[in-house]
């Protein structure tokens, strides 16, 4: 794992191909099983920032908020993975 492009992915180029590929079909199946189109991701990203606009200053202590209660959450996940991976 000494080249860098290889260091950069995790694992050898082909192999990441093929796994996000699987990756990709399986979120695939499930998007159309839900009737859910990346268009619409967009759209509702769209109308998020139109939302956080329309309330003004109000919203950056909303966003605040969202922000501290998911790294309550994502920060110790990652510090476990992290252990756990450097275990090995």
């Amino acid at each position: 794992m000494s080249d860098p492009v290889t260091r950069f992915l995790g694992d050898t180029p082909g192999r990441t191909i093929v796994k996000l590929a699987v990756v990709s079909l399986i979120v695939g199946i499930i998007m159309s099983a839900m009737n859910f189109t990346p268009m619409e991701v967009w759209y509702a990203a769209r109308d998020f920032a139109y939302w956080l606009y329309d309330l003004g200053y109000e919203a950056f202590g909303r966003v605040g908020i969202y922000f501290l209660y998911g790294a309550m959450v994502v920060v110790p996940v990652f510090i476990v993975m992290r252990l756990l991976k450097f275990g090995r």
